[in-house]
């Protein structure tokens, strides 16, 4: 029994179990509840970028040629649009067959809307690919932006690898500061049950239970689209490329219990690069995809807006024609990207779709205010899952996969 007391796993379960308790019978908690829970995502924040540019830098160097790094970026960006299309395609199927908007009658009324509607109309394709470059990369690593500190990172790496003796002892220096901030991140983590607890109970204290019920059917949708999307097509590619999706399931339990209790995917990507490493991935592939899948392999929340836009028509009662559902499709392809990174990025990337087909008010989006963060937790466990899948799939295609440590990984798992 003390064995399992102390298992992380069974903590953050209780954890989780207590902070609905505390939710439901202390709803006036939920202030202290949402500090605790951002001081433990910001705990993990602080590490993300040393993790990234590290990891990337390290990799990259070790790698030596530029081209090698070209072609499993450009095989993870290919992936990554063909995968999310998928889910965006399966959550408007979803919708339609199910139509959990009908026989809604929204009241729309919302002081957070102009603020989305504001960046909404402000969010573009262009803008995020100039983005990429900073002006000043201290800033970037100040404000935490991963696309930018990933470019850096790719460009700092490859300089390093072209040093050859030279740069040997700067990169016995970089392993030593990685291996430093990931002893600091098994620190952290052994609070990971209190961050999810406060995460909880802010939720169902700050929301409450009785906000689900009128939206219960919308949330359904989204839920069982998400695990219908993990377990057919996720579980395709896995056989595809031999490896089992339950055997991986289970060895990144504790980040999927984590991300339930906080809502956030980015409070466990410096664990999944180093879960990942050990599952069998290429060190230098890891650094690559996970970054960039946290920005461009949104799978989860490619279901979430696709089932939220035509929800929000059937609610309005607005028919979408096929020719406008397919535009809307394409549309989400590219906003989806173009909010990367940005804090609320459901909300703007939703908006920023309306605004583009003009089909209906933007203040229309003010009715899921109410459950979005009820339903965050389908999107990232989604999107943290898609993640782990790519690096093994892209990993696997680089023939840069151990098949030992996959083994010795699910056997301890």
């Amino acid at each position: 029994m003390r064995k399992i007391s102390k298992n992380l796993t069974f903590q953050v379960i209780i954890a989780i179990i207590l902070g609905v308790i505390v939710g439901v019978i202390a709803p006036s908690f939920a202030p202290t509840a949402k500090v605790v829970s951002k001081t433990f995502i910001n705990m993990i924040s602080m590490l993300i970028i040393p993790i990234i540019f590290l990891t990337i830098v390290l990799g990259i160097s070790k790698m030596g040629d530029m081209k090698k790094v070209g072609r499993v970026g450009g095989k993870a960006l290919l992936y990554f649009e063909v995968i999310t299309t998928i889910a965006i395609i399966i959550g408007l199927v979803a919708a339609n067959l199910i139509r959990p908007g009908d026989g809604l009658n929204p009241l729309v009324n919302h002081p957070k809307v102009p603020a989305t509607t504001a960046t909404a109309a402000a969010t573009s394709w262009v803008d995020f690919l100039s983005h990429i470059i900073t002006g000043n990369i201290f800033e970037s690593f100040a404000k935490g932006d991963i696309l930018q500190v990933l470019f850096f990172a790719i460009l700092f790496g490859f300089a390093l690898s072209k040093m050859g003796h030279a740069g040997k002892h700067t990169i016995i220096m970089f392993e030593n500061f990685s291996k430093i901030i990931f002893n600091m991140m098994k620190f952290v983590m052994k609070l990971a049950p209190i961050g999810a607890f406060g995460g909880m109970a802010f939720t169902i204290g700050n929301y409450g239970l009785s906000t689900l019920i009128p939206m219960a059917k919308v949330m359904m949708v989204v839920y069982i689209t998400c695990i219908i999307f993990i377990f057919v097509i996720l579980n395709f590619i896995c056989h595809l490329y031999k490896f089992s999706l339950i055997s991986y399931l289970k060895y990144i339990r504790q980040e999927i219990l984590v991300v339930l209790g906080t809502s956030s995917s980015e409070s466990v990507l410096p664990s999944m690069i180093q879960k990942m490493e050990r599952f069998g991935c290429n060190k230098s592939v890891v650094g690559l995809v996970i970054p960039t899948g946290y920005s461009f392999n949104l799978d989860g929340t490619s279901i979430y807006l696709s089932i939220a836009l035509i929800f929000l028509a059937q609610a309005f009662k607005i028919e979408l024609t096929l020719g406008q559902q397919i535009t809307a499709m394409a549309i989400l392809m590219v906003t989806s990207k173009g909010a990367a990174g940005v804090t609320g990025s459901g909300f703007i990337v939703l908006s920023s779709t309306l605004v583009s087909m003009n089909i209906m008010p933007v203040e229309n989006v003010a009715i899921l205010l109410g459950v979005d963060r009820f339903m965050s937790e389908a999107r990232s466990i989604t999107n943290l899952i898609g993640n782990g899948i790519a690096v093994v799939v892209i990993a696997k295609s680089e023939k840069e996969f151990d098949e030992e440590k996959y083994q010795l990984a699910i056997k301890e798992a």
